[in-house]
């Protein structure tokens, strides 16, 4: 409503900005970042850096931006000689200790103090004195301190206090002596977000051990994509280079994980640089050897086989880690090959292990990404806690057996062995599918475009980061040929494309489309279940 909204002047632009917002997110709406250091959206505002100071008419000193709330009529000057020399003036008391490291620093590049003192810094020191030395410090788990570096944000401190509830971490010591310490000999671990005080911490202070020494941040590549540790859903980043995920850095979305992301999700992420994956399609020929041929022999001879089989009756095992476009294209094929079941199976974790400062966000008990998404797409689940068991009717099962994504760790090598037409797709081969027919090569998530459904039903995009090996392609892709030639329809050439077809079919996703999810989701009517 009007009534709410508060006009004022910012670097002689009008801004109107809702009551109680600071001038520093104030400017923000037209595109001027006010430096700040101590300032976080998701943490309480201590206003202890002094960096964000501001010009403001009539006050009597600079005004800290972070703290200042906007006024009626007031006319703000953020990049005033005035402000910007007391800005100056801060960096400068910042530099007197500060190590000048950064060719060795793992936050060289993406360094606040760096980016600001380029700005709007001295061009040259004037300290003379020895710098005071700290040294590194270990806080246990995957943290390492740099007492040198560090300018007394507090960033860290607030968090595991306001965010984590978790008082393992405060400031010791008084005046220039003060430093971040741990209580006694208790350090981080045992925590489950402490890795969220490396993502927060603006200088080279608190450091990743997983990711020290890994690679500078101008050579990464940045992809939006969805953590695939649980089904919260967590919007993340994938930093990638030389085709491999070297890290895994939350995104915002507020709707979602806010700013944060857990600990289990941020170092799980080995298995995608797994180099030991299927890379062209396999075709048994005696029950015992395989040879890989192209796609179109493999996709020729499944159809063949397929087409030689009168009643056909289909029992499919998907995998809860596979896209929506994945397995809406599976339910797809099973329906042209006859019908069927498809079941899912999916590891659970014995608790939830939720953000007491951002209760939205867990570590879900469902540790697959697309659990609701199968159950909205009719998909039945099967197997214990454990993700194991629940699969004896589909590996008994005498017509067409389909295996997505599954790896079958707990089944036998005997698996299928029964089945008319055994078909495994997988990014990863198995011991239970040495007696498929044909053993087709998929992408993971991070390698192909597609969505996810969280456990409150939210649809979200994620985008490809690396390139795939070999011959593998989205399974929506394979899927979606082999059902157009079954059925005569054109087959989708685009993950858009083949989402419109969910859309249309089923009535959880009805009304959606990529635009519309956009980069932060958007919620499926999860009432509405599957098509007939």
């Amino acid at each position: 409503m009007a009534d709410d909204l508060v006009t004022l002047t910012i670097d002689g632009h009008e801004v109107s900005v809702p009551k109680g917002t600071t001038l520093l997110e104030a400017a923000k709406t037209i595109g001027e970042q006010v430096p700040h250091y101590c300032y976080h959206p998701g943490l309480s505002s201590p206003a202890m850096c002094r960096l964000c100071l501001v010009e403001v008419e009539g006050a009597p000193k600079p005004m800290p931006s972070c703290v200042t709330t906007v006024m009626e009529g007031q006319v703000v000057r953020t990049m005033s000689e005035e402000a910007k020399g007391h800005r100056e003036g801060v960096l400068e008391f910042y530099l007197l200790n500060h190590p000048l490291d950064c060719p060795i620093c793992d936050m060289s590049g993406e360094c606040d103090l760096q980016d600001y003192v380029h700005l709007e810094g001295r061009k040259q020191g004037r300290g003379v004195e020895p710098k005071r030395v700290f040294g590194r410090d270990d806080f246990g788990g995957d943290v390492l301190f740099y007492g040198d570096r560090c300018v007394m944000c507090t960033r860290c401190v607030r968090f595991m206090s306001e965010v984590e509830q978790d008082e393992r971490l405060t400031v010791v010591e008084r005046g220039n002596r003060s430093v971040i310490d741990t209580f006694f000999t208790e350090g981080l671990e045992g925590t489950n977000w402490h890795g969220n005080i490396v993502d927060i911490c603006p200088v080279g202070a608190l450091v990743s051990k997983d990711f020290l020494y890994k690679a500078r941040a101008w050579d990464l590549d940045h992809t939006p994509s969805v953590c695939a540790s649980c089904s919260q859903g967590c919007n993340v980043m994938l930093h990638t280079r030389d085709n491999l995920v070297h890290r895994v850095k939350p995104r915002e979305n507020l709707e979602v994980n806010g700013w944060w992301m857990c600990d289990h999700g941020r170092m799980d992420y080995e298995w995608i640089n797994d180099g030991n994956r299927l890379e062209a399609p396999l075709i048994s020929e005696d029950g015992v050897s395989r040879r890989a041929v192209g796609w179109k022999d493999a996709l020729g001879e499944l159809l063949g086989r397929a087409e030689e089989l009168e009643a056909a009756s289909v029992r499919a095992v998907a995998s809860a880690r596979a896209s929506n476009e994945d397995l809406g294209a599976l339910a797809e094929l099973v329906g042209a090959l006859g019908g069927g079941e498809t079941v899912f199976r999916s590891p659970r974790a014995q608790e939830e292990l939720v953000l007491k400062g951002f209760p939205k966000l867990a570590r879900r008990k469902d540790l697959a990404p697309n659990v609701k998404g199968a159950e909205l797409l009719g998909m039945r689940r099967v197997g214990d806690d454990a993700g194991a068991g629940g699969l004896d009717s589909v590996a008994e099962h005498g017509s067409i057996v389909i295996v997505l994504g599954d790896v079958l760790a707990d089944q036998g090598e005997d698996f299928g062995a029964g089945a008319d037409l055994y078909v495994y797709l997988g990014t990863h081969d198995s011991p239970a599918a040495k007696h498929a027919d044909i053993v087709l090569p998929v992408t993971s998530h991070a390698e192909q475009e597609g969505t996810f459904t969280n456990h409150e039903g939210r649809v979200q995009r994620f985008w490809p980061a690396l390139q795939p090996p070999g011959m593998a392609r989205p399974a929506w892709l394979i899927l979606g040929a082999l059902d157009a030639e079954l059925t005569g329809e054109g087959a989708p050439e685009t993950a858009a494309e083949l989402f419109g077809k969910l859309s249309d079919a089923v009535p959880a996703f009805g009304g959606l489309t990529y635009p519309d999810l956009g980069t932060q989701g958007a919620s499926a009517k999860v009432g509405a279940g599957a098509g007939s």
